[in-house]
């Protein structure tokens, strides 16, 4: 990562980038473009962008406060532009955004699925734990029979607590 990147909440202008980069990730499940200008109006206290010098978002983590459980963050989705892969912006944006819901909002736990094969998301999710010195717990939460294209692999849940708010460098 050679560019200055600032990290931002997103704004509704930043969902047909977001959707861009979702959709060249090649391993997310692309939601509708419609729902990522949504997610950027209604979840933005629950989400993060990283902003290249143009102010066009690079990278992304969306997330929402569980309704059940209102001291977990869940994170939906991580992505990063192809041109700035390998720097580790990915695990920056996740410490920003669990920092901040962390200090704003009490959160204390997050949650998030992988597939068995994303190995990039489970590193990224189990060095995190390991950073903040929490457990980790994984279990199938999504059975890939469940899902209606019977193509699916099982989505497991991971459990990472507790988070406490930390000092992030950017």
């Amino acid at each position: 990562m050679t560019t200055a990147l600032s990290i931002d909440s997103p704004r509704v202008e930043d969902g047909a980038a977001i959707w861009r980069i979702a959709r060249d990730s090649e391993v997310l499940d692309l939601n509708s473009s419609y729902s990522y200008l949504l997610w950027c109006r209604d979840f933005a206290a629950t989400s993060v962008v990283a902003r290249g010098t143009d102010g066009e978002p690079v990278a992304f983590v969306t997330g929402y406060i569980r309704p059940e459980r209102p001291q977990t963050l869940v994170v939906w989705q991580v992505a990063v532009d192809a041109a700035h892969r390998g720097g580790g912006l990915a695990g920056t944006l996740l410490d920003a955004l669990t920092h901040r819901v962390a200090s704003e909002r009490g959160v204390r736990a997050v949650e998030t699925t992988v597939t068995p094969d994303n190995t990039a998301s489970d590193r990224l999710f189990t060095s995190y734990a390991a950073r903040r010195g929490a457990s980790l717990e994984r279990e199938v939460l999504f059975d890939g029979g469940m899902f209606p294209d019977g193509a699916h692999q099982p989505e497991v849940l991971y459990r990472i607590g507790p988070i406490t708010p930390l000092t992030v460098t950017v």
